[in-house]
């Protein structure tokens, strides 16, 4: 039986700036964003960020008003459980 994957797009990125707060951050993400498996881990100059949602723009956006983002990678799970490329 297939798993139904309810946040289609796994998201992760690195930011890299200054007086980044991965506790704020964090709480930004569980107030403005619907999806699951958050982590945001990190020191003050660089974070990495790893989401699963169905809106990554969003998240983008968010993450690129705090600094420079890098090493972006979506990956759409469902394309990924259908044996296709994600």
């Amino acid at each position: 039986m297939e798993e139904e994957i309810e946040y289609r797009f796994d998201t992760q990125l690195l930011i890299e700036g200054k007086d980044l707060n991965e506790e704020a951050i964090r709480d930004y993400f569980n107030n403005n964003f619907e999806g699951d498996c958050l982590i945001a881990v990190g020191d003050p100059e660089l974070i990495k960020i790893h989401f699963h949602t169905n809106e990554p723009w969003k998240v983008l956006e968010y993450c690129s008003s705090l600094g420079e983002i890098f090493d972006i990678v979506v990956e759409d799970m469902i394309r990924q459980a259908n044996g296709l490329q994600g």
